[in-house]
This record gives structure tokens, C-alpha cells and sequence, in this order.
């Protein structure tokens, strides 16, 4: 490398290999929590953990397969179908928390990797209502009748 040469973040980090280890680290707690878990409708984490070491590793200056493989990241646009509330980030950001402990960075470069983490976190923000997690979100319990008939057969 040259003087004119200045080495990316991921460069800086490790490259790949710490990548991997964050997200492992991470998935590990999110396998076992109650609220982030059935946001992934895979049975297998794998897919989810590719996916986001793929992401991070281009949003830090390594390789852009990830973009290659599914396009611009729209990361608001591709978490909107989930119930993403404070809590649920909260729980994300306590995962992701111990994952970069694990990884023992450098002062600079951990502030500066969590500072990312916790923008992003609350950026993907979409909803405070307390419940309805997953893919899928159930009809509200307290949704007024569609039907007129519904309101004559309640009163």
C-alpha cells in the first residue's frame, strides 16, 4: 500500500473474518430472544446472518456483494413489513452490543462502529405500538367493524 493509499474502515476492522464474528455473535442472542426471533421467518438464521455481513461489510468499504446480489440496500423499505417498535430495538441494539464487545476493536474504532449501529437502530423505528411483530401484522383487537351488519349484531 501506498502513502496515497488510505485503508477502508473494513481494512482497519479485520476485513471479512471480523464481520462474520460480530453477526455470529449477534445472531446468537437473537436466537433465543422472544421478540426479535419470529421476525425471521426462516428456520435457519444463516440466510439473515449472510445477508447482514454482506451489508455491513459494504457499508464499511469492503467488497459490494451485497449490492450485487440484491440491490440497494433500502434498509427502511425492507424492514417496514416488521413490527419494529422501541423495543424491538432496544433488543437489537443489546445483541448487537455484546456481538461488537466480543470483537475487542480498538477504542476508535468501536465508538465509531457503534455510533452506526445505534443511527441505524433507531432509523428502522416504523411503529410504538407495543405488539404485533413478524412479517405479518394481526388485525388489530380493537378495529372498528367493516361491516354495518357486525355493529347491529354487537349492540
Amino acid at each position: 500500500m501506498t502513502d496515497s493509499m488510505q485503508m477502508t474502515f473494513y481494512e482497519e476492522v479485520g476485513g471479512h473474518d471480523t464481520f462474520v464474528r460480530l453477526v455470529d455473535a449477534f445472531y446468537r442472542g437473537v436466537a433465543d430472544d422472544e421478540v426479535l426471533r419470529p421476525m425471521y421467518p426462516e428456520e435457519d438464521l444463516g440466510p439473515a446472518a449472510e445477508r447482514l455481513t454482506l451489508f455491513l461489510e459494504q457499508y464499511w468499504g469492503g467488497p459490494t456483494t451485497y449490492s450485487e446480489r440484491r440491490g440497494h440496500p433500502r434498509l427502511r423499505m425492507r424492514h417496514m413489513p416488521f413490527h419494529v417498535n422501541p423495543d424491538a430495538r432496544d433488543r437489537w441494539l443489546q445483541h448487537m452490543r455484546a456481538a461488537v464487545d466480543e470483537l475487542g476493536l480498538p477504542p476508535l474504532h468501536e465508538a465509531t462502529l457503534w455510533d452506526y449501529l445505534q443511527r441505524a437502530a433507531h432509523a428502522m423505528v416504523n411503529t410504538f405500538e407495543p405488539a404485533g411483530i413478524g412479517p405479518e401484522r394481526p388485525a388489530a383487537a380493537s378495529s372498528l367493524p367493516v361491516h354495518p351488519e357486525a355493529t347491529k349484531e354487537s349492540s
